[in-house]
């Protein structure tokens, strides 16, 4: 027997709500006349997800398809029901997904997700359940899948805080750590683009009027779902652009330093290499005639015109930023 904290059976009719956590009355439930029902599977196990499907005459396919996890969003007509695959996003330390199978029906409505998503908080279900069933199981499947794309937006908008720090961490701090998180970014951006890419042709057929399950008046709601995706893919590769110009940036600033440091090296060897050659031809002798005073005035000569000749050199150095 199914786990009741697994299955969630909201049935609309005549004006009234019953509620259920029993797969067994599933049948009874949807096939009552005039009838609109959600089926609700949070985290349902593979049993569950066969019991469901059977009950409402799903295709096997489409009962594999929820059990197994899929790869990218897509939308495909089953039989005479509508199979939709969205996936949630969020993001704290990186960004996770969770996938979230719809499947429509004339009469009904079968979600299945994970425990991250919590589809009764969407501000779209403010009125409840009922006056969104009245209105027709599309109806419903807009306010779930329009709440998971509001979603995003939260996300996004922390990624484009985070790269515009990058960016400034990329050009002050060019630390192996910045390029550490540049990549993170990256792989995150990659893992978002095999989302939203996807999720906007989904919505590119759920608006082409092709399906019969979705009635006219709400084919207005997934066109303004539709549009959001565009703007999404948009502000996506807009980030991408960031991310790799930061990372130009970043390579460009290491660069940079590195040509610093070596006319900086550079430098300081001209003006060594120098005073060095002076010592090499004069030898060691004359620094031991010094030391018992019995060197000639030359020595003091050749010491002072070496001196002034290195401290002249250090000043054009740094006249030309060598130092």
């Amino acid at each position: 027997m199914a786990d009741a904290s697994q299955i969630r059976i909201q049935s609309w009719r005549g004006g009234q709500l019953t509620t259920s956590t029993d797969v067994a009355d599933l049948t009874r439930l949807v096939r009552a006349k005039d009838a609109r029902t959600w089926i609700d599977l949070i985290d349902p196990s593979e049993d569950l997800v066969v019991a469901t499907a059977s009950k409402l005459g799903l295709h096997p396919l489409i009962a594999e398809d929820i059990i197994e996890s899929n790869e990218r969003a897509k939308v495909q007509l089953v039989g005479d029901v509508i199979h939709v695959v969205a996936f949630v996003l969020e993001r704290k330390d990186q960004v996770v997904t969770d996938e979230v199978d719809l499947v429509l029906g004339d009469n009904f409505l079968v979600s299945a997700h994970g425990p991250i998503w919590v589809p009764d908080q969407a501000h779209q279900l403010k009125m409840g359940i009922g006056p969104a069933l009245e209105r027709g199981p599309d109806f419903l499947l807009w306010a779930l899948i329009d709440s998971i794309v509001d979603g995003y937006f939260p996300v996004f908008d922390r990624l484009g805080d985070e790269i515009d720090e990058v960016q400034d961490s990329a050009i002050e701090r060019p630390i192996p750590a910045t390029l550490e998180r540049l990549f993170q970014l990256k792989r995150e951006l990659i893992r978002i683009r095999h989302v939203v890419g996807p999720s906007r042709e989904v919505f590119a057929q759920l608006t082409s009027r092709e399906f019969d399950q979705i009635a006219e008046p709400n084919v207005f709601y997934f066109r303004d779902v539709y549009d959001h995706l565009i703007r999404l893919n948009d502000e996506l590769d807009s980030f991408r652009e960031l991310v790799a110009g930061s990372l130009e940036i970043y390579l460009s600033t290491i660069n940079n330093n590195l040509s610093t440091i070596m006319k900086r090296l550079t430098g300081v060897t001209v003006i060594l290499a120098g005073i060095g050659a002076v010592g090499g031809v004069f030898g060691m002798s004359e620094a031991a005639n010094a030391i018992s005073g019995t060197e000639g005035s030359g020595f003091y000569l050749v010491v002072l015109i070496t001196v002034l000749s290195a401290a002249v050199g250090v000043w054009l150095l740094k006249k030309i930023n060598w130092l």
